[in-house]
């Protein structure tokens, strides 16, 4: 049997600052994410099970990346909490804001590596993540591929 890729999307409204940076995005400010999450496998050819002919019900990979990603980056504000943006976070957090402190720079790219990280370890053993791709803006993402880290 062939192996087969699967992509579904999410979307998700998110703020973040970049401390340090020495353009705009040292300001906080949000984006509208968009995540293409694909994953590869073997369609499932027992016929007895309700998931025939499926790599992976989309509903199932939709409740894994719900749960890790969108669920919690979505209306979220993401800081680095290892820079002086703690002190932001508190004053937020003290206003009933929801903030998220990450151990990395909140870019695309590291993003979508930590995003790489959790889907990975929900995913069945039979499914492998191919690929994901992360846009932040209508011409601006960052893409991850297993193939790349190996």
């Amino acid at each position: 049997m062939s192996n087969i890729r699967i992509t579904k999307q999410f979307s998700f409204e998110t703020g973040h600052a970049l401390y340090g940076y020495d353009g705009k995005c040292k300001n906080v400010h949000g984006h509208s994410y968009k995540l293409s999450v694909t994953v590869f496998g073997k369609p499932i050819t027992d016929t007895n099970n309700v998931k025939f002919g499926m790599v992976i019900d989309f509903g199932d990979l939709k409740k894994i990346v719900k749960e890790e990603i969108v669920n919690v980056f979505d209306h979220a504000t993401v800081f680095n909490k290892n820079t002086p943006h703690v002190e932001l976070a508190k004053e937020l957090k003290d206003r009933d804001h929801n903030v998220l402190l990450v151990n990395y720079q909140p870019t695309s790219e590291m993003m979508v590596i930590d995003f790489a990280q959790k889907i990975k370890k929900r995913l069945p053993n039979h499914i492998a993540l191919h690929s994901l791709k992360l846009q932040e803006t209508d011409t601006s993402f960052a893409e991850w591929y297993a193939s790349d880290n190996i």
